[in-house]
């Protein structure tokens, strides 16, 4: 059981359940207890209920439901017996993961150059360069570096230039920044990695969306952090994207005094929902009562290839709190290329100092190089490279849009304002049995457990839109494959009790 773990009360559970139906007693096809176990088992996996939730007491629940006592002690023991429930006497009954569940793990690597011509690659998002734009900035780069070549080439904060561009682009986003508040990193993970060094420590807590980016629930864990996920909230439809839930956020941050809470408002990755101002304004706030830092990323922040007009995007998280309680962390990955090892932090400048300061025992700096090319891309050219690749996602949603209708009209995603992907609902088919059904023909899927930080969302698959457009037919025509193969026998458990709706 988690150290620190939410109770769910009755009213809550109950009112997770709401949106299903119960069928009257004449016409139920299997007994209430297994409708009921099955739909608790659904809010496990789709990480609505997080693993070490407490869940309510037997008698509570009944009430809520309006069911009898012995239905929901009887669904209890199902819980307990298929591994979803552990139940000590005297401490309640917790959510937990069955043994043989696929744990929670790093994100897929990319496919090596010599197998990329036989793998179909649907585990990585991420953009080829922007060309011409990218050779014209290399050539632009060249021509500078000798002026930079008579010194040791170590920069801890960043070659000045770079930090100028960045923080000029901040202040054209509605956040006015310095120069000294920010510090260039090899990648925003390498970002991520320096701060996490400096501000959490060993064994402190950090609340993180659920789902959440694949590769920082690793890095965290790996940092000796212990995460509390925060689940989304409910959407309002089947097509809605999700929004933060705040009633537990402030919960979470209340009751498990977080040292930090991780979160990508801006083109989520996976789900690529945006986070408005006002939600923003109120997590902040929350943070702030609880003394904990929100750290930022931005990675996907300039990604908004469904939004019409950039005015009307939500100002940085941090134009919305000027403390030094929040941190941000973006990058050139997403939006140039990620051949371009280049990443940021945006902190108060003491903090920026106190980072450069640390990094010198672990990389002294980016390339000087790549930090020009950086620069230049981040300038004249900017607005046409975020056009070019804008246009790219575009037509990569569009055409998975068309194609995942046709060829697997039963999987369900809330099309997102922008983003490098979309979160694919794959019904009962587990996302860990088509992830090894695709090994087996040459096709790399990113299952939805990745994205959990316990092993949650197992119904789940992350679909990159950087497949080229013209590809995207053959890509879904290999994942039906896939979804066929899996079917046959690549589920690690029986979600049959899932399909059957439950009524409050």
């Amino acid at each position: 059981m988690a150290d620190w773990h939410t109770t769910v009360t009755a009213a809550a559970l109950a009112r997770l359940l709401s949106a299903a139906r119960l069928p009257e007693p004449a016409t139920t096809r299997r007994p209430a207890y297994r409708t009921l176990a099955g739909q608790i088992r659904l809010l496990v996996t789709e990480g609505r209920l997080p693993v070490g939730a407490r869940l309510p007491a037997e008698r509570e629940l009944a009430l809520a439901l309006r069911l009898s006592r012995t239905t929901v002690a009887t669904a209890y023991e199902a819980l307990r017996t298929d591994g979803y429930l552990h139940s000590r006497r005297g401490s309640g009954s917790w959510i937990a993961l069955p043994e043989g569940a696929p744990p929670p793990g790093d994100a897929l690597h990319p496919v090596p150059p010599d197998e990329q011509g036989r793998t179909l690659d649907l585990g990585v998002a991420a953009l080829p360069a922007p060309q011409p734009f990218l050779g014209a900035a290399a050539a632009r780069a060249v021509e500078q570096l000798p002026a930079y070549a008579a010194g040791h080439g170590h920069f801890p904060t960043g070659v000045p230039v770079l930090r100028e561009a960045v923080a000029r682009r901040y202040t054209e986003r509605g956040l006015p920044t310095s120069p000294d508040q920010i510090l260039i990193t090899i990648g925003a993970m390498g970002g991520l990695h320096l701060v996490q060094r400096a501000l959490i420590g060993n064994g402190d807590r950090v609340a993180v969306e659920a789902p959440s980016y694949a590769h920082t629930l690793q890095a965290l864990r790996r940092g000796g952090a212990r995460l509390v996920p925060v689940p989304y909230a409910s959407p309002d439809g089947p097509t809605r994207p999700p929004r933060w839930d705040l009633a537990e956020w402030r919960r979470v941050l209340h009751g498990a005094a977080p040292k930090a809470a991780y979160v990508i408002p801006d083109f989520h990755n996976p789900t690529g929902a945006l986070v408005d101002e006002e939600q923003r304004r109120e997590l902040l706030a929350a943070a702030r009562v609880a003394g904990a830092v929100v750290l930022v990323d931005e990675t996907t922040a300039e990604l908004g290839w469904g939004v019409a007009d950039d005015a009307a995007l939500p100002r940085p998280t941090a134009a919305l709190d000027r403390s030094a309680q929040v941190v941000t962390v973006g990058s050139a990955g997403k939006l140039l290329w990620g051949g371009l090892r280049i990443g940021w932090v945006r902190a108060a400048p003491a903090l920026v100092r106190r980072l450069a300061s640390e990094r010198v025992y672990s990389d002294v700096g980016a390339p000087v190089l790549d930090q020009l090319i950086a620069a230049e891309l981040l300038g004249e050219p900017l607005e046409a490279v975020r056009a070019h690749q804008l246009a790219r996602l575009r037509a990569g949603a569009e055409a998975f849009s068309d194609a995942l209708r046709t060829r697997l009209p039963d999987w369900r995603y809330a099309p997102p304002p922008g983003g490098l992907a979309f979160w694919v609902s794959t019904g009962d088919l587990s996302g860990a049995a088509l992830a090894r059904a695709g090994e087996q023909v040459g096709v790399r899927i990113a299952a939805g457990n990745r994205f959990g930080s316990d092993g949650a969302f197992e119904h789940h698959v992350r679909i990159p839109l950087t497949v080229p457009a013209a590809a995207v037919p053959d890509a879904v025509d290999r994942l039906a494959e896939v979804a066929a193969r899996a079917a046959t026998g690549g589920r690690w458990r029986d979600a049959a009790d899932e399909s059957q709706p439950l009524a409050v």
